[in-house]
């Protein structure tokens, strides 16, 4: 006669898996910079990596099955919906692929929101895009295109500041409270983002703050400008990891030079500003130390990736 099994408990059985190379989802979480309410919302509702569950339903990935996230972030990036990518796995990304995404109709929605001043509205449209995307995702494909569409669209229009008033504010409200609540997770010094410019509220300021937060790097932000001592006081104070100056709009290099060698940390100029008098900022490179210029907030990361501050 045939002898049963033996059965195998739960934590051992987990422990075992584990140690077989199957990783618990806050590690692919980790490794891919997607976070675990993204991925089981791509299981639940695409079918997109559906991963071991454990007898007391801990999921379980393989590591082919973390290649495939990476895999769907590489389609993402390309500006493809996650509601298409399922039939795109295994194939190479080959050039621009025709795909419909929903995009525009998540900016359409929010655009709609936004003109009704239907706070609700557009929290509930950000949510679900929120579940879905990776923030790096949502930031090049849904909210840099939404501000300048916005930007085009408030051009002389009757109503235009109250819209923008309204958006912006509830941007600061939602990326602060997401940052704040990253500030509360983690150690360590932290990055100082300063608003340059004379104009409240700079919501690439804080997408590139929420950017940062994202990849684990507290930060501190200041949406206002600060007089030059007050800025190096606050350097001494926070002792921070790197310095980001935004402005959307021109400022002047000329006195930069004093001001930011005397801050020892790396110093970033982000932001429309570096476009605008491109000769003068060459020469500010040159003189001042550790200085690096980016033109929005997705390449102000990669540039702080590539500095080592997360």
């Amino acid at each position: 006669m045939q002898q049963p099994a033996p059965q195998v408990e739960p934590n051992a059985q987990y422990q075992h898996s584990l140690d077989e190379g199957w990783l618990p989802i806050r590690e692919v979480a980790r490794q891919t910079g997607v976070n675990a309410v993204t991925l089981r919302a791509w299981e639940r509702r695409y079918g997109l990596i559906v991963p071991l569950r454990t007898p007391k339903g801990h999921r379980l990935y393989s590591p082919e099955q973390v290649q495939q996230v990476l895999a769907i972030l590489t389609w993402l990036n390309r500006g493809v919906a996650v509601s298409q990518v399922k039939h795109l796995l295994g194939s190479a990304p080959k050039g621009s692929i025709p795909v419909e995404n929903d995009w525009q109709r998540l900016r359409q929605a929010l655009r709609q929101a936004i003109s009704q001043l239907a706070e609700r509205k557009v929290d509930d449209t950000f949510n679900q895009a929120m579940a879905l995307y990776p923030p790096r995702t949502l930031c090049e494909h849904l909210l840099m295109p939404l501000l300048a569409e916005l930007e085009r669209h408030w051009q002389g229009q009757f109503g235009s500041q109250m819209e923008q008033v309204f958006f912006y504010s509830w941007l600061r409200s939602k990326l602060g409270a997401r940052i704040y609540h990253n500030n509360r997770q983690l150690q360590g010094p932290p990055l100082l983002l300063v608003n340059q410019s004379d104009l409240p509220l700079e919501p690439h300021l804080w997408l590139t703050a929420w950017l940062a937060s994202s990849a684990d790097c507290p930060v501190e932000v200041f949406d206002w400008p600060l007089p030059g001592a007050e800025l190096l006081l606050a350097t001494e104070r926070l002792q921070p990891r790197g310095l980001l100056l935004y402005s959307s709009k021109a400022l002047n290099p000329a006195p930069l030079p004093r001001l930011l060698n005397g801050i020892a940390c790396k110093k970033f100029i982000v932001g429309p500003a570096v476009c605008i008098q491109p000769a003068e900022w060459s020469v500010c490179i040159t003189e001042i130390a550790d200085l690096y210029l980016a033109q929005d907030p997705i390449s102000a990361c990669q540039a702080l990736l590539q500095r080592g501050l997360f």
